[in-house]
């Protein structure tokens, strides 16, 4: 993940999910449909930050359940730098 702060007073989520990177459509949408859920739980935690999820290689090849592990420690991540500052 790639954050910036923004100017828009919320929190605003982008997604790079590639062909060479996920695969076939069928999996570069399973991976946005999660992404997008997993931020949708967590932004109301979140400051005015636009996030970037890029995918990698083994996400293609992880089930769901990794892959929402994966977002949550990306996001508890994101909360505590941010709460430092």
């Amino acid at each position: 993940m790639i954050t910036r702060p923004n100017d828009a007073g919320h929190a605003r989520l982008g997604l790079a999910i590639g062909v060479k990177t996920a695969g076939n459509a069928v999996k570069r949408n399973r991976i946005k449909r999660l992404a997008r859920e997993s931020f949708r739980h967590r932004q109301h935690e979140l400051p005015s930050l636009d996030v970037v999820v890029n995918a990698r290689p083994a996400a293609a090849a992880s089930n769901s359940v990794e892959i929402r592990a994966s977002l949550q420690s990306h996001w508890d991540r994101i909360v505590r730098r941010c709460a430092r500052s």
